[in-house]
């Protein structure tokens, strides 16, 4: 896992390389005494050993992570993939521009909505 604050980003940004240490990273933010859970999670669905649906499956089926914001940011065109996505209770699915420049941009403008416009639940 790696974190890194970038700029005028004020929100500490945690990498995982797989699904499963995402899912390590975040259940062990649950745990009593342990760190706070992000404000939103930027997934990917194609994680190696656990893939990203799956992640999002197991974050909606614990009542600690249930209301997570999770926005799924993928290359995938698949329609299977959009709609799981959905069916599994992500709230955004954007596509990953392949230009990094444009991507970069896509991330801050995901941020400032989801971090400064976005009502979130109550903790």
């Amino acid at each position: 896992m790696r974190a890194f604050r970038k700029n005028n980003i004020q929100n500490a940004v945690h990498v995982a390389t797989d699904g499963a240490e995402a899912l390590d990273w975040l259940f062990g933010a649950t745990e009593a005494g342990g760190r706070p859970l992000p404000a939103v999670v930027l997934l990917d669905l194609k994680l190696p050993k656990v893939d990203g649906l799956e992640v999002l499956r197991r974050i909606r089926s614990d009542d600690r992570t249930r209301l997570l914001p999770v926005v799924i940011l993928t290359s995938s065109k698949e329609e299977a993939d959009l709609v799981g996505g959905y069916r599994l209770g992500a709230n955004s699915y954007v596509r990953k521009p392949v230009d990094f420049n444009a991507f970069l941009e896509a991330t801050r403008q995901l941020g400032l909505y989801w971090l400064v416009l976005n009502e979130a639940p109550p903790a």
